[in-house]
């Protein structure tokens, strides 16, 4: 094979990309670090950041060295290599921040790490394996050109070389080595081990280098604006979702949609970058109409591709992705629904790990009395909660019997049924086992649970998430490892009498448009009780919520919080918000919430024309995850909101202030809409009906106890 031909089949599987956009996992190692002090970094991103025994983030004081022991599989033999694969995030955190990257602007990422390189490389003399898709062949270095980020090679003597196609031989490779002039790019490149030390440093840069443009850097980002630096905006962002990524910290859905979104990224930005090379090269006498088309399609292009780096962001940045991300489709369930039985008839499924005559007996006369069940029902016996639950049709119930119950996969649950435990709820445990995204998902008509406790371990998102329909918990235990129970958009909730504990996120999570009602439960040690997200620009969406006699206390934030836009996101002009804003105080009761704004330096706009995917980017563009103290230059409307919310939390009833801040946002939200439609020429009949819309259905005689920073809390992004 020639080296021309062996290059275009580089070229063809991906061989010869210098800049690669996709998230290698495969190369990385699980290493074991410790713990690092989050003493100075903000509460809102404890839980964020936070780590484990069995972290790869590791700690600062523990720097990971390069290891000799590596051969390459193959049928040919190869020299030890340094082992660089395995480090841990905090190694490449300080690498990039203080060596590669500094605080140096996109435009100079190439200039800086050409410079590091200078420094840390030694420029000839050393043997690396050169490794693409099709090959890996043992060379030699004879020169480094530092600003183009490659090294000058010769094949070694003798000649070593691992192929993956047969046509592949010596002489072919070095053909292709002088049709690209015998350099190679340094991310190709695999150190072989020295144990004189006189390397190591070089195998160490070339490979934050290769980790760096593997996983890091986008052919786009040199375009993005010069005015701050690359290393704080996007390279730690996206050093924290690999390392999250590795750890399964993040659903698995959200990874698949996030690679899904940076392929289309991809391919976009390159059609867009050819349709201007193109009208950049086009003679001024050519076909004007032509040129019209062009230019109206790239507009489309640019439109695309700003959309998708905006949500490719929001994944990217740890609170972003906290607050606006961990949500799927309204109506999406990982079990289809399979509606009633066939036959006709329901059925009743008895959980039990082993079944005695007496177990059997109070049962037949407590629960499965004659008088009140049909004496033609079906029962079916189970030993496994799965396998009863997958089994089951609209209107079936189960029965767990008393037992300790291991389960190893979610739970999903698509039609109406009612899971019932057989005794107190400590008595009727079932315990997740494994790393996973999902624990109990609800996504039926009417489902029930009650009577039982669960517990989740090493899971990635809450407990239990209602995608769609009405889910009732009744005398539960929860005890949470993420986030608590989770309340998507048009689903409904009613939980009575239960217990939720130990969520490192909230334990309630209220989507727009969704329907909660809360009614003498108790919510305890959290990150937050109850997290109210209103982030959506829309005054129909408003949640619905009862609170009533529950107990929410020892959590380590605010009893209740809402997470809503400021009136700096909004499109309209700042006297138009300020109106908007006067007019929603002249009817609040003043009350007591805290106002933390997340910084607006690149406040997050509205998008008209966004469609419905599980990662929604229409109520924001950008933001940094940073948060401020409330400051009135930072918005225009915060004078306001300083002087009706900034009461000391004692000071008045925790129930009236959730109460008063919410009516008031959702009709400061009326208000701008209105406002907006009337810029448009647009008026609306029921107008007054939106008016008299109130978050909250019923609140009351709620308790708030020794919550770290009160009984009620608001961001503003």
């Amino acid at each position: 094979m020639s080296g021309r031909l062996l290059q275009d089949l580089l070229e063809e599987v991906g061989g010869e990309e210098e800049v690669g956009n996709s998230l290698d996992l495969g190369d990385e190692d699980e290493a074991v670090g410790g713990s690092r002090d989050v003493g100075g970094i903000k509460d809102v991103k404890q839980v964020l950041f936070q780590e484990d025994e069995d972290s790869d983030y590791g700690s600062h004081k523990k720097l990971g060295k390069v290891s000799p022991r590596r051969v390459l599989a193959g049928n040919m033999q190869f020299p030890d290599l340094f082992q660089t694969g395995n480090l841990l995030f905090y190694e490449r955190f300080e690498a990039y921040k203080d060596y590669l990257l500094g605080d140096g602007k996109p435009s100079e990422v190439t200039e800086f790490i050409a410079e590091y390189l200078e420094r840390a490389l030694e420029p000839s003399g050393w043997k690396a394996v050169w490794r693409t898709n099709i090959f890996e062949a043992l060379v030699e270095v004879t020169e480094i050109s530092f600003s183009s980020l490659k090294a000058v090679v010769q094949p070694c003597e003798p000649f070593l070389c691992d192929c993956l196609v047969d046509c592949v031989n010596e002489e072919s490779i070095r053909d292709l080595l002088e049709v690209k002039e015998q350099k190679v790019p340094l991310q190709e490149l695999y150190v072989v081990f020295d144990d004189s030390g006189e390397y190591d440093q070089t195998a160490m840069a070339i490979e934050h280098v290769r980790f760096f443009y593997q996983n890091i850097w986008r052919s786009w980002d040199e375009e993005e604006e010069d005015h701050f630096d690359y290393f704080t905006r996007c390279a730690e962002p996206r050093l924290r979702l690999h390392y999250d990524i590795l750890e399964e910290r993040i659903p698995s859905e959200l990874v698949s949609e996030y690679h899904a979104i940076l392929t289309r990224c991809e391919q976009v930005y390159s059609q867009f970058n050819s349709l201007r090379n193109t009208l950049s090269n086009r003679d001024s006498d050519s076909d004007c109409e032509l040129d019209n088309v062009s230019m109206v399609e790239g507009m489309k292009m640019d439109g695309e591709l700003e959309n998708l780096k905006r949500k490719l962001k929001l994944i990217e940045n740890p609170l972003l992705r906290y607050l606006f991300c961990y949500q799927k489709s309204p109506g999406s369930c990982s079990l289809k629904k399979k509606g009633p039985r066939p036959a006709g008839g329901r059925v009743i499924h008895v959980v039990s790990t082993s079944m005695s005559i007496e177990t059997l007996t109070c049962l037949l006369r407590e629960r499965l009395d004659p008088e009140s069940c049909n004496q033609s029902q079906e029962i079916q016996f189970h030993k496994d909660i799965l396998e009863a639950v997958n089994a089951c049709f609209d209107g079936d119930l189960v029965l767990i019997c008393p037992g300790h119950y291991f389960v190893y996969s979610q739970i999903c649950i698509a039609d109406s049924v009612h899971v019932e435990g057989y005794g107190m709820p400590d008595d009727i445990i079932i315990e997740k086992k494994g790393k996973g995204d999902k624990f109990v998902e609800c996504a039926g008509p009417h489902v029930k649970l009650s009577n039982m406790k669960l517990i989740q371990h090493n899971a990635v998102e809450g407990i239990v998430s209602i995608i769609c329909g009405k889910t009732e918990l009744e005398n539960c235990v929860l005890q949470c490892d993420t986030t608590g129970i989770t309340l998507k958009k048009s689903a409904e909730l009613l939980m009575k009498y239960c217990d939720l504990y130990g969520a490192q996120g909230a334990g309630v999570e209220i989507y727009p448009g969704s329907s909660c009602s809360l009614i003498d439960n108790g919510i305890h040690h959290c990150r937050d009780g109850i997290l109210i997200k209103d982030f959506i620009d829309e005054v129909h969406d408003l949640p619905q919520i009862t609170l009533e006699n529950n107990v929410i206390h020892n959590n380590e934030g605010y009893a209740v919080v809402l997470v809503k836009p400021g009136a700096v996101l909004d499109r309209l002009k700042p006297e138009a918000v300020l109106e908007a804003n006067l007019d929603a105080n002249a009817t609040e009761v003043k009350g007591a919430s805290d106002v933390v704004l997340l910084d607006s330096e690149d406040g997050m706009q509205p998008e008209a024309e966004e469609n419905c995917s599980p990662i929604s980017a229409e109520p924001m563009q950008e933001a940094s995850a940073n948060l401020l103290d409330a400051d009135s230059e930072h918005n225009p409307i915060l004078p306001e909101i300083k002087s009706d919310y900034c009461i000391a939390s004692e000071e008045v009833d925790g129930n009236q202030a959730i109460v008063t801040e919410l009516t008031a946002n959702s009709r400061r939200k009326t208000i701008i809409h209105k406002k907006r439609l009337s810029a448009l020429g647009i008026t609306k009949a029921d107008d007054e009906q939106i008016m008299s819309q109130e978050m909250f259905v019923s609140i009351a005689d709620n308790q708030f106890k020794r919550n770290g920073k009160g009984s009620f809390g608001t961001f503003l992004f």
